[in-house]
Order: C-alpha cells, then structure tokens, then sequence
C-alpha cells in the first residue's frame, strides 16, 4: 500500500505542499536506546514523537510547533503523523535505532 501525505505550513503558503511518500517519512522516526527510555523520535533528536502528537491534539497550530523549535522540518511533524497512522493502523513500524557508539 503506498501512500503520500501532505501537511502545509503558512511559511510556506507560497510554495507547493510537498508530498512525501510514507517511506521516506516513516525513516525521519528514530529510536535511540539512552533518550526516552527508547520512544519514538525525530531525526536522533531529544524531541519525542508523542509530544509532537500531543502538541497538534491540544489545537497548536503547525507554525507555532516550527517556531518553537527551530532545527524542526514541516516534513518531521508529517513523520509524526505517517507514525502514528501507521501504530493506529497497526502495521509493524521499524524505526531506525540509532547505534550506541555513533550517539
């Protein structure tokens, strides 16, 4: 099953959405052993999954999530997104796990 997601953001309100396929999303989701106890989380970073989730739930819009972290991409949060459709959809989600000695 492929699939391609599209998220806008206003920064980019003069650029086409991009499209990624579900992929190429799903490989921006790491798991690293020493950060959160080994959840999910985007690009090796100390920014979880769920909180990403959890800031969109509670109604925060996707330029206030880019604003408040600058290193973040509007294509992290759609990996976000394609994770949780796919923990939802209860498809087997391997993130990449990042080797200890390259942390």
């Amino acid at each position: 099953m492929h699939q391609e997601y599209s998220l806008t953001s206003k920064k980019g309100a003069n650029e086409m959405p991009q499209q990624l396929d579900h992929k190429k999303l799903i490989e921006r989701i790491t798991v690293n052993p020493k950060i959160f106890g080994g959840k999910p989380i985007i690009r090796g970073r100390r920014l979880a999954v769920e909180h990403i989730l959890g800031m969109l739930a509670a109604g925060d819009t996707v330029d206030t999530i880019l604003e408040g972290y600058p290193w973040l991409e509007l294509e992290d949060i759609q990996a976000c997104l394609a994770y949780a459709h796919r923990v939802v959809g209860h498809e087997r989600v391997e993130p990449f796990v990042i080797n200890e000695a390259t942390a």
